[in-house]
C-alpha cells in the first residue's frame, strides 16, 4: 500500500479562490474590503519573505493589505503603539504581528495587545481562551489550515484516537484543541513523554510538529494512519546528500508505505497557512461589520 499523497497547494487554491468570491461579495455589500496589516518588526530575511507572500496573497483575493515596518531597535512602547493604531483603524480588520520579534521584546505580550475581533492569528489569551471553551473565535491558522486537510483527506476524527507531536503554545496545543472539538481523543505528545514510538503507533491521526528532521519513522506509525507533517527543517548539504534539502519531522519515504494518506514536504501544511489568515481576515471583518451594524439598533432601544 502506498499513502495517498494530501496535495496541500490545490486545497489551499480551492481555499483561496472561495475566499476571493466572499470578499467580493462582501465588499459589494459593505462598500469597503477587508484589510489586513502585517506588522515586521527588524529586517529578518525569512519574516521579511513571509510577510511578503501574505501582503501578496491579500492582494489575489481583493484584500488590502496594509505593511507596517518598525527597525529592529523599536521599543516595546513603540510597537504597542503601533498596534493600538491599527486596532483603532476601522479599514484594517486583521493585524498580524510577524514572530519572532527581536530578542529585547516581549512578543506574547505584544501579541496580547491586538484586538481580539482582528486577531487573525488567533493568538491573543481571549481567542486561546475561547478555543479552549469550545466558544465560537479566531482559531490559529495553520492548526485551522491542518483541520482542513485533515477533511479534504476523508478523515473521520469523531471517536478517532489522534496524537499531536509537540505542545507549542502557536501549534500543538490549539491543534489538540480543535481535535477535541472534533470529539477525536487526543493525546499531545512532548519531550518527556515515556516510549514516544508506542503512543505514536496507536494514532488514527498522527500529526508531528517538533522541528526536527525525519523524527518520524515507519515504526511510530500505525497501518492505514492519516499522517500530516508540519515541521520544515533545512539540512545541510553534508546531511541531504542527494536529496532535498528540506523535510519535515517525519521520513516520508518509509512513511508513505505504510500510511493511508500523507502530507509531503514542501507543498502540504504550509500553503494552508496564508490560505487559512485570508480566511480569518474575512470572518474578522463580517463580525466588526455585523457589531457596527448592531450598535445603532442596541443604541435606538435604550
Amino acid at each position: 500500500m502506498s499513502a495517498t499523497i494530501i496535495d496541500g497547494k490545490a486545497i489551499a487554491a480551492r481555499v483561496r479562490g472561495e475566499v476571493a468570491d466572499d470578499v467580493r461579495a462582501f465588499a459589494e455589500q459593505s462598500g469597503r474590503a477587508p484589510g489586513l496589516a502585517t506588522v515586521l518588526v527588524g529586517e529578518d530575511p525569512a519574516s521579511a519573505v513571509y510577510v511578503g507572500g501574505k501582503q501578496r496573497a491579500c492582494a489575489e483575493v481583493g484584500i488590502r493589505p496594509f505593511d507596517e515596518r518598525l527597525p529592529a531597535s523599536a521599543s516595546f512602547d513603540e510597537v504597542a503603539e503601533l498596534l493600538r493604531r491599527l486596532n483603532d483603524d476601522p479599514a484594517v480588520s486583521g493585524v498580524l504581528l510577524q514572530l519572532p520579534v527581536p530578542g529585547h521584546l516581549d512578543g506574547p505580550a505584544l501579541t496580547g495587545l491586538i484586538d481580539p475581533l482582528k486577531d487573525v492569528d488567533g493568538l491573543t489569551p481571549v481567542n486561546a481562551g475561547l478555543l479552549s471553551l469550545g466558544r465560537p473565535g479566531l482559531r490559529p491558522c495553520t492548526p485551522s489550515g491542518v483541520m482542513e486537510l485533515l477533511a479534504s483527506a476523508g478523515a473521520r476524527l469523531e471517536g478517532a484516537e489522534a496524537v499531536v507531536v509537540g505542545r507549542s503554545n502557536l501549534f500543538g496545543k490549539p491543534m489538540a484543541a480543535l481535535l477535541l472539538e472534533a470529539n477525536a481523543t487526543v493525546t499531545v505528545c512532548h519531550s518527556r513523554t515515556r516510549d514516544l514510538r508506542e503512543v505514536c503507533a496507536r494514532a488514527d491521526v498522527l500529526i508531528a510538529a517538533v522541528g526536527r528532521p525525519r523524527l518520524v519513522g515507519r515504526e511510530h506509525v500505525k497501518p492505514g494512519a492519516i499522517v500530516i507533517d508540519v515541521g520544515m527543517n533545512r539540512l545541510t548539504p553534508e546531511e541531504a546528500g542527494t536529496a532535498s534539502g528540506l523535510v519535515g519531522d517525519v521520513d516520508f519515504d518509509a512513511v508513505r508505505e505504510l500510511a493511508q494518506a500523507i502530507t509531503p514536504v514542501p507543498g502540504g501544511v504550509g500553503p494552508m497557512t496564508i490560505a487559512m489568515l485570508l480566511r480569518n481576515t474575512l470572518q474578522a471583518a463580517r463580525s466588526q461589520a455585523d457589531l457596527a451594524e448592531a450598535a445603532p439598533q442596541q443604541a435606538g432601544a435604550r
